[in-house]
């Protein structure tokens, strides 16, 4: 009861903090980048139109669905009040109250690692860390990704130690969830729920791997409609969306392959020459460029995956990456707070996943880290791409601090003893 209550106040408290951030400094703030997208297309869902431009009414499917879905209650509420308005701001509050969901989910996921201490540090931490707060007061994916990574992981944990059907469809039910937040969150299955799943105290392989089928199954049921659905309307074949071809392109060019802004993406190829068609059509050409790019540069292609990775963990140009995030709305300052923050957090994490490596089974937590280098080497470097680790990160860092504290209390304990002794010899 304890903990239940701390928690509250903690996440009531991350909720303040970050509808203060959303008052203070985005209350008026344009909408830039991916907001542009996940603001039209939730209120293009809450005025019945699904996923179609409102400018030509041709078929849209630029990022997975889940973001618009989850903000257009919101807006059809805001639309009562403000027809044909953008309804912005009432969309980053409801973003504010995710981020403070996150926050409760990382504190359940600490006392399942750690107990009940490391659980409300693990809250305490998630509420004013800023690499998690920095995106709640955005229109964009990444907090509902941390909302569903840290789902996922609290599944896992539950899988791990009752390793049955039942369970492994309902975490893979929460990873096919994931991934119609982010599209590369489907990697959840082969980086975490396989290999879980071949240490799971099951009676033999085949077993294991028939959990492994039941889990992406689940998935797959999840994110089926979601694929039938852009099967059926464009003239090429789509999955997840039609932005793969842009982001291909993007990220890979003269511009990001070579100088400063090497792994990083560019907008320069949106201007692109393409075929006459729907945007499958577009994104198939432009995906084409991409990989004809990097076929002839295939020797300058590990120096740019290692930038890419090294840009994701903040190890290469931080100052430019705090200028380039200005254009999806992340202050300076705000960015290099959640630098400061993440290396300051990163010793803490490295102790933590040390004393789990001997109590607790690792895995739900350390496959964030293979996911997030995975997506950064496949496409390109950006912080915000690091959510899922950074879900990670600061639960670790409550482990190792909740041993530290377990070891002060520990000392302090025997030094009463010692002087209680001292005393009682003396009289």
């Amino acid at each position: 009861m304890r903990f239940t209550r701390a928690l509250l106040l903690i996440v009531l408290g991350a909720l303040a903090l970050r509808v203060g951030y959303v008052v203070l400094a985005k209350h008026d703030e344009p909408r830039m980048g991916d907001q542009i997208y996940y603001n039209v297309a939730a209120n293009q869902l809450a005025r019945g139109d699904w996923f179609t431009d409102p400018r030509d009414g041709s078929q849209t499917a630029e990022h997975p669905p889940l973001t618009a879905l989850v903000l257009a209650p919101t807006s059809w509420v805001a639309e009562q009040f403000d027809p044909g308005g953008e309804h912005l701001l009432p969309q980053r509050f409801t973003m504010a109250v995710l981020g403070a969901g996150v926050v409760a989910l990382i504190g359940l996921a600490g006392r399942t690692v750690a107990g009940d201490r490391a659980g409300v540090l693990a809250a305490l931490l998630a509420a004013v860390c800023p690499n998690l707060w920095i995106n709640d007061g955005l229109v964009m994916s990444e907090t509902l990704a941390a909302l569903t990574v840290a789902l996922a992981i609290l599944l896992a944990y539950r899988f791990g130690r009752a390793p049955g059907g039942t369970n492994a469809a309902i975490l893979g039910i929460a990873c096919g969830l994931a991934a119609l937040t982010r599209a590369e969150l489907l990697l959840l299955l082969p980086c975490m729920v396989l290999p879980i799943a071949l240490f799971a105290r099951a009676s033999t392989v085949r077993r294991r791997l028939v959990l492994v089928a039941i889990a992406s199954v689940a998935a797959f049921a999840v994110v089926s409609p979601w694929l039938a659905f852009n099967v059926s309307r464009f003239d090429e074949p789509v999955l997840f969306s039609t932005n793969d071809g842009l982001t291909m392109c993007g990220a890979n060019l003269e511009g990001t392959w070579y100088g400063h802004g090497t792994g990083l993406w560019s907008i320069e190829c949106v201007d692109y020459p393409t075929r006459p068609g729907d945007r499958s059509v577009v994104s198939n050409d432009l995906r084409s460029r991409g990989l004809h790019f990097i076929a002839d540069h295939l020797d300058r292609l590990p120096a740019v995956v290692a930038v890419r990775v090294a840009r994701v963990w903040s190890l290469y140009a931080p100052g430019a990456m705090a200028h380039y995030n200005q254009g999806e709305g992340r202050e300076v300052w705000a960015s290099w707070m959640a630098f400061a923050s993440f290396w300051l957090l990163i010793p803490f994490a490295i102790g933590g996943a040390v004393i789990l490596r001997r109590r607790v089974l690792l895995l739900p937590l350390a496959a964030q880290f293979v996911l997030v280098t995975i997506t950064a080497a496949a496409v390109y470097g950006l912080v915000r791409f690091r959510v899922p680790a950074d879900v990670s990160v600061v639960v670790l860092a409550a482990v190792a601090l909740d041993r530290i504290l377990d070891r002060r209390v520990e000392r302090s304990r025997a030094r009463s003893r010692d002087a209680h002794g001292v005393y009682v010899r003396e009289a």
